[in-house]
Formats: structure tokens, sequence, C-alpha cells
């Protein structure tokens, strides 16, 4: 009997303990991606709708629980569609930054000798230009929006995806199954598309989701600037370079709502991606 019951105790603390930030923040992208799919069905009023008789209205105006902005636009209708137009540019600077930093990182690993030693450089030149500066590079030849400043910040970001590719590329190629292959006579490419990259897929996934929090900051500072989204479309990093002088004003809610919601969107993110990379770290060692 005693021996029973320190088997169940031990049971009982082996058993994992849950991790109680990373279930909340799947909980916070859950409504962020609700919030942009169904933005049109859950929006109380326009977004562009403007009501300069009703400016800087506080939260809980009967209407607008979060307020107005200073134009008269409601707050809560603008997060809603913002949230659309804050998914769109990260998600098409990190699906590019994928398609080439997957592209160069796994020929180099593959091919090794002069083209390892050619897009190692390529590599290394693009980590010189920080993510703003390749966006503001790209928005000055192409103009201001959403494509041109995340075409930008997926070139600045490649280099980071490169480099993963390369080195868990490498350490694949040690490994029994693609011995196996090759000695069964199938092609190196075959291996590296069939196999070999979509076990490492879920490093490569955990890594984009990291990088979409910080490409939603960058593409966010440029709206803020002027440099990325604009008016009047609802984005939140526009809504806070509009918020401006309704702050001056007193109207505090005007800005802290979409700051509220970047940087509770942005922890999660990270939440999120660091989590995935801790457990598959420990599948790693197991």
């Amino acid at each position: 009997m005693p021996s029973s019951l320190a088997a169940a105790s031990t049971g009982l603390r082996r058993r994992p303990r849950r991790n109680v930030s990373f279930d909340l923040s799947i909980g916070v992208l859950i409504a962020f991606a609700v919030a942009a799919i169904a933005a049109p069905l859950l929006a109380p009023h326009d977004p562009y709708s403007v009501d300069l008789g009703l400016t800087n209205a506080p939260p809980g105006t009967p209407g607008h629980p979060l307020g107005t902005d200073g134009s008269g636009r409601d707050l809560l209708s603008r997060l809603l569609f913002g949230a659309r137009t804050s998914v769109i540019g990260p998600t098409i600077a990190i699906t590019v930054s994928v398609v080439i930093g997957v592209t160069m990182g796994a020929a180099a690993a593959w091919c090794g000798g002069w083209i390892d030693a050619v897009l190692t450089r390529i590599t290394d030149f693009l980590f010189a230009f920080p993510g703003l500066l390749a966006a503001v590079f790209a928005v000055a030849l192409f103009g201001p929006g959403i494509v041109a400043p995340a075409v930008g910040i997926a070139i600045a970001y490649s280099p980071v995806i490169a480099r993963l590719t390369r080195s868990v590329v490498l350490g694949e190629q040690q490994k029994l199954y693609v011995v196996a292959d090759r000695t069964m006579g199938f092609s190196g490419a075959r291996t590296l598309v069939t196999t070999v990259l979509p076990n490492i897929a879920p490093i490569i996934v955990s890594q984009c989701i990291v990088s979409f929090g910080y490409a939603l900051v960058d593409l966010a500072a440029l709206s803020f600037l002027g440099l990325g989204v604009q008016a009047p479309e609802a984005d939140w990093g526009l809504m806070l370079n509009e918020s401006l002088p309704s702050l001056l004003l007193g109207a505090w809610w005007v800005m802290a709502f979409p700051a509220a919601c970047l940087v509770l969107v942005v922890v999660a993110i990270n939440t999120v991606g660091e989590g995935l990379l801790d457990r598959r770290g420990k599948k790693r060692k197991r």
C-alpha cells in the first residue's frame, strides 16, 4: 500500500505543469484572428464614418463603448478593422522572408563549397541592413502602403531564416534517414525537399512566429511615421499617429487602446513562438 501511494505521488510530481502564459497567449491570438477575419460583422459602426459633433468621446459613450477619435470615428470599429491591416503586412513580410531565407539556407547547407561561401556572404551583407532602413528604402522606390514596406522588412528578415535553415539542415545531413536515402540512390534534391525540409518545418515555423511579432512592430512604426498604411485606412500604427492631437486635449484613450492592442498581440506572439521553440528543444533532447 505505501509503495502504491509513493508511486502515485511520484506520478503526480512528474506530471508536466501547464504553461499558463502560453495558453493565455494562444487565446489572445485566437481573439486577434477572429477580430481580423470577422471585423465587418463585429464592428458596430463604419470605421470610416466621421462625426465632427462627437469627437474624442470618452469610453462608455452610448453606442461607442471605447469612445471616438479626433474625427468622431468609433474606436472599437477602427481597432477591429485595424487588426486586418495590421496582419496583412507582417504576413507578406514573413512569407517572402521564408521563401528567400529557406531557399538560400537550404541551398548553402546542401550544396556546400563555393555555393555555400557565396550565399553566406550574401546573408552577411543582408544582415547589415536594419529592417526599418530596408523598408524606408522600399518606400522611397515604390511609395507608401502595405506591400512596399512589407517587402523591405522581408529582405531584412530573410538572413535570419537563412542562417537558421542552414544550421538545421547541416545537422540533419548527418542523420541516418538522409544516409539511407543516399544509399538507396535517391537524388539529393528529392531528399532535401520531401524529407529534410518537412522535418525542420516546426523549427522554421517557430522562428517565423517570433519574427511576425517583430514585423508587426516595425510596420506599425512605419505607419506611425506616415510611411506605411495611409489615411483613412484603419491601422494600429496609423491610429497612434492620428491620436497625437487628441492626446494633447486630454483624450488619452484614443492612443491607449491601439497601443494596448499592439503590445498585447506582440507579447502573445513572442510568448507562443518562444514556447514552441522550448518545446521543440525538449523533444529533441529526448
